[in-house]
């Protein structure tokens, strides 16, 4: 067993592998491009909702309210009729990008001391790369990529969005379980 605390640098190795990696990923590779899609008529669209004022939020449209109006007539005629759109509001102004990537900079740290303490109460200092990696890389994937399939199941977010940052999950997790691997105290 390895105490998380002898693993703290490859835990920040880890984060900022992924940091990096997911920043090249995002700004070069380009791959991403056709996770989102413009509305069409934009200019209209966004003018018509302008006016409603509607707070920054996550909404439904048609909004049931219960299981028991979801089976109402008025609430299936809406569905018909359209539009279904499920959406999240941001505050007014410009995108900035910092509070995101501090977020985004935890949420590295915190994957990768997940998949240390797993791989930390399973495996003794000395531990073969590998053997590391393996359980490293497994906690990781499932840190990075098991819950964006929920977008896809439940908010039916892209598929094809969902699995690219399935595939990105593959690559972050490969980079953790390295770190971990490459710095795994020795017996």
């Amino acid at each position: 067993m390895v105490p998380l605390s002898a693993l703290w640098l490859p835990i920040l190795i880890a984060a900022v592998l992924v940091f990096v990696v997911s920043s090249i990923i995002h700004m070069f590779l380009g791959y991403h491009k056709a996770d989102v899609k413009a509305v069409p008529n934009e200019a209209a669209v966004a003018d018509a909702l302008r006016k409603f004022d509607v707070p920054p939020g996550d909404y439904v449209i048609p909004h049931a309210g219960s299981s028991a109006a979801m089976k109402s007539p008025e609430y299936q005629e809406k569905l018909a009729k359209g539009p279904v759109w499920f959406m999240t509001v941001l505050p007014k102004g410009p995108i900035t990008m910092g509070s995101s990537l501090v977020q985004w900079f935890l949420y590295c740290v915190l994957v990768a001391v997940f998949a240390a303490y797993v791989s930390g109460r399973a495996l003794p200092p000395g531990a073969h790369y590998l053997t590391v990696f393996r359980f490293a890389g497994a906690t990781a994937f499932a840190g990075f990529g098991l819950a964006l399939l929920q977008n896809s199941i439940w908010w039916k977010r892209n598929w094809g969005a969902t699995l690219r940052g399935v595939f990105d999950a593959l690559i972050y997790a490969g980079l953790t379980a390295g770190a971990l691997g490459w710095r795994w105290p020795s017996a």
